[in-house]
C-alpha cells in the first residue's frame, strides 16, 4: 500500500475511532482523544495513540484497559462505518508526547525565572 493512502487510512479511522470511544458509556474511557493511527502497510494492524485531556498518566493503565475490554466491539463497529476489505487489529498505545511538552515547557518556565531573579552577590 502507498504511504499516502495509509496515512489517510490511519486519519479515517482516527475520526471513526473517536467517535466510537466517545459514544462508549466505559468511565474508564472518559476523556480520551486518539492523537493518531498507524495503520500497518497490510492493514493487519492499527497502533492507536491515545491519552487524556488534560493529560493524565496516572490513569493511562485504566484508560488501556477499558479499551482492551471495548477492542471487539470498536472494530465490529468500524467494519460498518469503514469500506476496507481488512478492518485491521486494534493495538491501544498511550502517547506521551503532550506530557513530554508539558514537562519541557515547566522546565523553560522555571528556566526563565531563574533568570529574571535579580543575583545577590553584589
Amino acid at each position: 500500500m502507498g504511504e499516502r493512502r495509509q496515512r489517510r487510512i490511519g486519519e479515517l479511522l482516527r475520526e471513526e475511532l473517536s467517535a466510537l470511544i466517545g459514544e462508549l458509556k466505559d468511565p474508564r474511557v472518559a476523556g480520551v482523544t486518539v492523537t493518531a493511527v498507524e495503520p500497518a502497510p497490510d492493514l493487519t494492524i492499527a497502533k492507536v495513540y491515545v491519552t487524556t485531556w488534560p493529560a493524565d498518566p496516572a490513569r493511562r493503565e485504566e484508560v488501556l484497559a477499558g479499551l482492551e475490554h471495548a477492542k471487539g466491539y470498536l472494530k465490529h463497529e468500524l467494519a460498518g462505518r469503514v469500506i476496507l476489505r481488512r478492518i485491521p487489529d486494534l493495538v491501544f498505545k498511550w502517547d506521551d508526547t503532550f506530557d513530554r511538552a508539558d514537562r519541557i515547557e515547566r522546565l523553560i518556565s522555571r528556566l526563565h525565572g531563574e533568570k529574571e531573579q535579580p543575583s545577590d552577590e553584589s
